[in-house]
């Protein structure tokens, strides 16, 4: 998109904007480089992460970016064989840590609901815990080394410490025995090496090596002789630490070579990730929502701001072109918020396209366009002799060699700094080669010929700012529908101009003008409420439908949900009755043996009668269950391959196989399972009214899908293999009968494995004529297109 457009609507200021919600350096990179994406697909998928990341802040809370920095330098260095400081080490750690929390925060799930694209972006991170353990354990600080870090290194150091302690002790006593000789009763270190501040005068009676003196030459500090091997020792073991901590550090950054490819994959989503949730908190901080985004060119936006002036005094606006009109003509007067009207336009278009969520209400719209052209303020150059008119007139020149179909028009004062009759025509003319041209277009003009324009050209609408004549101030409402009205006789009639003087201005224009503004004045209030109640009514109507269709599948789900609860508990209380029969059969048998030692056949009597009533009680449960399955169909007597019926001992829908073999069985198939089932088990199911409803209205949309409104890709991602070849060859058969030539299946980069499945299918398939991955814009390898016979 052309720099000069972004630089007027100050598009570099919202990414300024936007970077402030970063956590690395590395996140305002990518910031830095963002442009509107030059293909329908990219915006849609950037839209949807971060209307996915700003559902997760609010589910979820803040994302696990604690203490992550940008390691690129430090990662490039290790990729070279470097060995890394301790800081860079620990951040690198920290970023990895990051890394692996972020996978869990992401598919710890409270919920049914998924994300799909930050999941798929999160399937690259590659978790690296050794790595992070062991960085963790053997660096304290940016400049410290734990003494656990090598077993080398604790032993060094506590012989150090050991060292240290006897040279002390020998110190203190070398201090008793020449305290004449000393400057001061207290020893200190030179070089790593403990000393004694001898007075010059006396030097000689301690007898040891001169490492230093003080600035006034009065004392020197001596190493007496009794110190030095010991000092050697530890001048030894602290030249072993060092060795040691190399060596350590050296390790730590060939594990991180080791795993470059994973580490630097893991810092490049962790920026990506930082990155999408800069701009969700964004959209979390200034009220933005998630549009939906039309290939035909629509501009819809429902109380739409714009975001660089506050949201304590920014008046919102409903700005709508593409439909029933796509040239837009406003007009008002000065100050009125024209042109921050033009400017919301073009700049929530641009953040749009950029995959950032718009201050707008829901079911908001924006417009995909390859080029948005703007032509607001004014550029005089004294150095290029450039008036204001020539100045507007090289950008309109420039627009009118590139705008087309694919592009978006912002005027500002078409037509201005010159002759009033000439600029005007000149206008008309504008508008008319880009209308045909079929760009939208959005212009402020002041000249009332344009207002004529808009009123007699088709696909040219008129709107207007408002200003309230009252107060003497706009209101800085946009009224589509309206051309704008001068109201200078009101105004100057508020500003105490006499009123001999407004009769006689009156007198002076044709009555057709002022009948045209009184009609003006007359149609403003009431289109301003009959397109609000519209608008409204629309929005009213969509949600109902929503909740209708939302609540008709929970009915539905209702009543399945009971039937099967009802079958359910009557199986168990068969079974319970059954274990109950058998547990009194047991007794008996039981009671008949002690009768045959010695019992009375009156017990046995009375113990046959309760036995008796449990088989009743049993058969009347059996009773019940074949007739609560009488109710939901009939026995069959005849079957047809692929007829869908229902098995009551599986309390399931299955489709027939097969039809009876000689046994009188038939093969069915449950899901995935294959089973033979008796005829005479099978039962005939009646749709219910609710059932039909829901099953006529499903084939509807399946086919209006497959017939008219098939998209021209599918996303397999989150499938498995087996899922994603059926998806595909079904697609297929859609986009075949639905006329397409070409269309794009989308599975993902991920391991390769889907992508390898779905070309396996492609080579077999009837429909296929070529097929290819996708190229540089298209989704690269992780898309395939298909071209269809």
């Amino acid at each position: 998109m052309n720099e000069k457009s972004l630089r007027v609507l100050e598009y570099q200021k919202i990414k300024d904007m936007v970077k402030k919600f970063t956590s690395t350096a590395a996140a305002k990179s990518i910031i830095d480089q963002l442009q509107p994406y030059d293909n329908v697909y990219e915006v849609r998928e950037h839209l949807e992460e971060t209307k996915e990341a700003f559902d997760l802040l609010v589910r979820k809370g803040a994302p696990p970016f604690e203490g992550v920095y940008d390691v690129r330098e430090a990662v490039s260095m290790a990729s070279k064989g470097a060995s890394l400081m301790p800081g860079q080490l620990l951040k690198i750690a920290q970023m990895l840590r990051c890394a692996r929390r972020f996978k869990e925060y992401i598919y710890h799930k409270e919920d049914e609901e998924g994300y799909r694209v930050i999941e798929d972006i999160c399937i690259g991170i590659i978790p690296l815990k050794n790595i992070e353990d062991e960085i963790f354990n053997a660096i304290i600080g940016e400049e410290e080394i734990a003494d656990r870090a090598s077993s080398a290194l604790y032993s060094i150091r506590k012989n150090l410490k050991d060292k240290e302690s006897s040279v002390k002790d020998k110190v203190g006593s070398m201090m008793r025995n020449y305290s004449q000789y000393l400057q001061d009763n207290l020893y200190t270190i030179r070089g790593d090496r403990y000393v004694l501040p001898v007075r010059a005068e006396h030097k000689g009676q301690v007898q040891g090596l001169v490492h230093d003196q003080s600035s006034s030459g009065a004392t020197l500090f001596i190493e007496p002789m009794g110190l030095v091997n010991l000092n050697n020792e530890i001048k030894e073991l602290r030249l072993k630490e060092k060795a040691e901590i190399e060596r350590i550090l050296a390790m730590l950054s060939s594990r991180i070579y080791d795993s470059i490819v994973a580490v630097r994959n893991n810092g490049d989503i962790v920026w990506e990730l930082d990155f999408i949730f800069a701009k969700a908190k964004f959209a979390s901080e200034y009220d933005c929502t998630n549009p939906i985004v039309s290939e035909e060119g629509v501009i819809d936006l429902i109380q739409a701001r714009h975001p660089l002036i506050s949201k304590d005094i920014v008046v919102p606006n409903d700005v709508y072109l593409g439909r029933e009109f796509t040239s837009l003509v406003i007009t008002g007067p000065n100050t009125g918020g024209k042109t921050v009207t033009l400017k919301t336009v073009g700049l929530l278009e641009v953040m749009a396209l950029s995959g950032i969520m718009i201050p707008v209400r829901d079911n908001s719209t924006i417009g995909f366009f390859k080029e948005v052209f703007a032509d607001i303020g004014d550029e005089q150059s004294i150095e290029q002799s450039l008036s204001t008119f020539s100045s507007h007139m090289t950008n309109i020149v420039n627009i009118i060699e590139k705008a087309d179909e694919n592009s978006l028009v912002l005027f500002d004062e078409l037509g201005a700094g010159t002759d009033p009759t000439e600029g005007a025509a000149l206008a008309v003319a504008i508008l008319d080669e880009l209308k045909n041209r079929g760009s939208k277009i959005v212009a402020t003009t002041h000249y009332s010929e344009l207002k004529g324009y808009a009123l007699k050209a088709p696909g040219v609408e008129n709107a207007s700012v408002e200003f309230n004549v009252e107060t003497l101030r706009p209101t800085y409402r946009l009224l589509i529908g309206i051309p704008g009205k001068s109201n200078a006789f009101e105004i100057s009639r508020r500003l105490g101009l006499p009123d001999y003087i407004i009769t006689s201005s009156k007198e002076k224009i044709a009555e057709d003008s002022l009948q045209f503004e009184d009609l003006i004045q007359s149609l403003q209030d009431k289109s301003i409420k009959a397109e609000q109640n519209a608008r409204e009514t629309e929005m009213l109507k969509l949600q109902a439908a929503k909740i209708k269709e939302k609540y008709e599948e929970k009915l539905y789900k209702v009543d399945k949900s009971r039937e099967k609860a009802l079958m359910e508990a009557q199986r168990e209380a068969k079974r319970l009755i059954k274990e109950a029969k058998e547990e009194a059969d047991s007794i008996l048998k039981n009671i008949r043996e002690l009768e045959r030692r010695g019992y009375s056949s009156d017990v046995r009597r009375e113990l046959e009668e309760e036995r008796k009533k449990l088989k009743d009680k049993l058969e009347s449960v059996d009773d019940k269950i074949q007739n609560t399955i009488s109710d939901n169909g009939e026995k069959l007597t005849t079957v047809e391959e692929g007829q869908e019926v229902f098995v009551p001992s599986l309390n399931q829908k299955v489709t027939v196989m097969s039809k009876p073999d000689n046994k009188g069985e038939v093969l069915v198939q449950a899901g995935i399972l294959k089973i033979n089932v008796k005829l005479e088990d099978l039962r005939y199911v009646k749709e219910s009214k609710e059932e039909k409803k829901i099953k006529r209205a499903k084939e509807k949309r399946e086919a209006k899908l497959r017939l008219s409104t098939v998209a021209t890709s599918i996303d397999l991602r989150g499938m498995d293999a087996m899922e994603a070849v059926f998806t595909t060859d079904k697609y297929l058969d859609d986009a075949c009968m639905a006329g397409l030539s070409e269309v794009s299946i989308i599975h993902g980069k991920g391991t390769g494995v889907l992508r390898n499945a779905i070309n396996d299918m492609l080579k077999r398939h009837p429909h296929v004529k070529n097929y290819r991955l996708g190229n540089y814009g298209e989704g690269g390898t992780g898309v395939t297109v298909v071209e269809i016979k």
